[in-house]
């Protein structure tokens, strides 16, 4: 494993120090503390996993999957299934392989969500990854409700050396898509990465400027591969679900960015928004680097989780 991998799971662990006092102790003390496996065994890791910011519905599955395991192998004893619950959890959290396909294909990346998750920011080290990755990249700064929002992009694109569009304060959001748009086929442009505004509190009028680029889009760039990635924060637990709902009615997500999972992360919710809104992580976030941003890979975060040492499974593996 590289090292800058080493250092991303480092992060990622620490990140998920609260969540692992959360579910990983919870666990281990049902484990402990039941030595047949019955009803109220299994009750008891749901509450465990619902506490934990999992969610009802991953929760479910999960047990589901675990009950019908226990039943098919006929076990009988609690500490031989500590390990199908584990896998349980890291199954609810695979992505697919084509989840990340817009990387290859020219593409249109808009990134969504509401203000302080590190949207911008997000943007800003996508743009760095995909630039590294040897991709053309072109940044649209279309939130230009938030006065600072365009300098902080555009430090960012300075960063990442990529060029930005846009930018002024109080500009039309459609209008600068529909040059960054014109400039991105015009310049022969991989990735059109548009950062947007991130108020939720008027819904009607960031749906309906959602829906205007949306169609300058489709119209000016119908080839494209489309992306909606919403950035998350990872501290904020069930209120990121209820975020990613409203924005979810609004635009058609394809992904999600979990950033700050270097503080108090309730890791958890990563796996609930994914079951429950059928939408998978995709990068998840440690810290300010553009190398802190990093492709979602469930066997790492669960050996970050429950303290797997990925050593001990293949150093070769990418994680």
């Amino acid at each position: 494993m590289s090292e800058e991998k080493k250092g991303f799971f480092a992060r990622l662990k620490a990140g998920l120090t609260k969540t692992r006092e959360n579910i990983v102790r919870g666990i281990d003390s049902v484990f402990s503390g039941f030595s047949t496996i019955d009803e109220d065994f299994y009750e008891e890791l749901e509450e465990i996993l619902i506490m934990g910011d999992i969610g009802i519905n991953a929760t479910t599955e999960i047990i589901e999957r675990l009950k019908e395991q226990v039943k098919e192998q006929h076990l009988k004893e609690t500490s031989e299934c500590r390990q199908l619950l584990i896998d349980g959890i890291r199954e609810q959290m695979k992505v697919d392989e084509t989840a990340y396909d817009f990387e290859k294909e020219q593409s249109v990346i808009m990134v969504i969500g509401v203000n302080g998750v590190g949207k911008t920011t997000s943007v800003g080290k996508l743009a760095g990854k995909l630039k590294g990755e040897g991709r053309k990249v072109l940044i649209a700064a279309a939130d230009t409700f938030r006065a600072a929002a365009g300098d902080q992009l555009a430090e960012w694109a300075r960063r990442a050396d990529v060029p930005m569009i846009g930018g002024a304060e109080g500009a039309d959001p459609a209008s600068v898509v529909y040059d960054a748009v014109s400039a991105a086929k015009a310049r022969g442009v991989d990735v059109l990465l548009i950062d947007t505004a991130g108020r939720l509190h008027n819904k009607k009028n960031l749906m309906e400027e959602l829906r205007k680029m949306n169609r300058i889009i489709d119209r000016e760039f119908p080839d494209a591969h489309r992306e909606n990635l919403i950035v998350l924060d990872g501290t904020t637990g069930q209120n990121a679900l209820v975020q990613a709902r409203e924005f979810g009615e609004v635009a058609d997500l394809t992904g999600i960015v979990l950033t700050k999972m270097d503080g108090t992360a309730k890791g958890g919710i990563a796996v609930a928004i994914q079951s429950e809104l059928k939408i998978p992580v995709k990068y998840i976030g440690v810290g300010e680097t553009i190398e802190d941003l990093q492709k979602f890979n469930s066997d790492e975060f669960v050996n970050a989780l429950f303290d797997v040492r990925p050593e001990t499974e293949n150093e070769s593996r990418e994680i």
